[in-house]
């Protein structure tokens, strides 16, 4: 069963990477608004047909931050992370930036010193905008759940007819330190055999990430209910073995369980 968030400021909630983290959802509570459709997302599967975003203006938003941090500040409330996440894409709101910064004025406000983490599968690069919201924030978490287009178009779907080589690029570009996020999983997908731990993809992978250098890679499998019922997560020794190998060739990484 897909899960959805149903509001617009949600938790705090318990991360298993981001400890006691406060959400920021910048869609719609409905339905899930996403330029992916990975096969293991918790919000289910995106509505092609029907992939509409009725999203909250920017002033209703900046109203629920305000009030809801100054609420919980209220109540002492200790925070580890503050993160844009939610029911897809959170860059895809016309005003991602300007939310950013109204998290950020309000943050400084009631939780000085706490993160403000972006989850973001990037493929809104191409936007001044949305590069502008991403450098407001102090952590910058992107996916890269596989290292060959072949595989990446079976496990993300972008609905966009872009591919990893474009994405890559864009990564490039930035002129601020990101964080990797890769989903290891197998199983098989509309008659197709996926695994982003075998030993080629992993070179691959391994390669990309060497050109992106990233402060920090971060591996872990799925934990919930996927869309697809055939894909299923892979076992915590494999992920160290991998870990092992990134840590060899010095690129900062950990597992997240």
């Amino acid at each position: 069963m897909a899960k959805l968030f149903h509001d617009i400021i949600f938790g705090p909630i318990n991360s298993r990477r981001f400890g006691v983290s406060l959400g920021i959802n910048t869609l719609p509570l409905e339905n899930k608004v996403c330029n992916f459709n990975c096969i293991y997302c918790e919000c289910g599967w995106t509505d092609l047909k029907n992939n509409t975003a009725n999203f909250f203006s920017e002033a209703i938003i900046s109203k629920n931050i305000r009030e809801k941090f100054k609420l919980f500040a209220s109540q002492n409330l200790k925070l580890d992370a503050i993160t844009f996440a939610g029911n897809g894409e959170p860059t895809m709101h016309p005003k991602f930036k300007e939310i950013v910064a109204c998290a950020k004025e309000n943050r400084d406000l009631h939780f000085p010193g706490t993160p403000i983490i972006v989850l973001s599968n990037g493929f809104l690069l191409n936007s001044k905008k949305v590069i502008e919201g991403l450098e407001l924030a102090d952590e910058r978490i992107m996916k890269l759940d596989a290292g060959t287009n072949d595989l990446f178009q079976l496990i993300d779907q972008p609905i966009k007819r872009k591919d990893l080589d474009w994405y890559i690029s864009k990564l490039l570009q930035l002129n601020f330190p990101i964080k990797i996020q890769t989903m290891f999983l197998r199983g098989v997908y509309n008659g197709q055999e996926i695994d982003n731990t075998k030993p080629d993809e992993i070179r691959a992978w391994i390669n990309l990430l060497q050109k992106i250098n990233p402060k920090e890679v971060m591996l872990y499998t799925i934990d919930r209910i996927p869309p697809s019922h055939t894909i299923v997560s892979v076992e915590l020794d494999e992920l160290f073995k991998i870990h092992r190998q990134l840590l060899g060739l010095g690129i900062n990484a950990k597992v997240y369980s």
